[in-house]
């Protein structure tokens, strides 16, 4: 199984961008922006700057290394690379890909949320990996991520 990663992604007010993920058939879920390396990616970066790019239309700064997350699905194993980010700008009109051509893959709104760790657990967040990571480090995101 191909891994991803995911961009734990602070605005200029140190709020946290989620995806509200609205997918027919599926419960009202969030998720991280981020996605699956691609052949053509020169590195985890590289792949965690084009998903930005296509998923957001946003160019980031001070990316940083979080953690890594795995966890059974499918009947293999995934894992998940979190990298911290900050937002430098963000352009719905550059937004592209496969998720926005497709309507049976649902809507991807992006929402902004307060470093609080009621935000995390209040909401659907998947896969549970990222979402316990992010519960139990919030509050030190923004030092983490410089």
């Amino acid at each position: 199984m191909r891994p991803s990663v995911r961009g734990v992604l602070l605005d200029h007010h140190e709020r946290l961008i989620l995806f509200r993920r609205t997918v027919p058939g599926r419960d009202l879920y969030w998720t991280v922006p981020g996605g699956h390396v691609e052949p053509a990616d020169g590195s985890l970066e590289d792949t965690l700057h084009r998903e930005l790019l296509e998923e957001l239309g946003a160019t980031v700064r001070a990316v940083t290394p979080l953690v890594s997350v795995s966890y059974p699905c499918l009947g293999e194993v995934k894992t998940q690379h979190l990298f911290g980010c900050r937002l430098v700008s963000m352009d719905p009109a550059l937004r592209n890909g496969p998720e926005f051509d497709d309507p049976s893959r649902g809507l991807y709104e992006v929402e902004r949320v307060r470093l609080e760790q009621t935000e995390i657990t209040s909401r659907n967040l998947v896969p549970r990996a990222v979402a316990g990571y992010l519960s139990g480090s919030v509050a030190s995101l923004p030092r983490l991520i410089l």
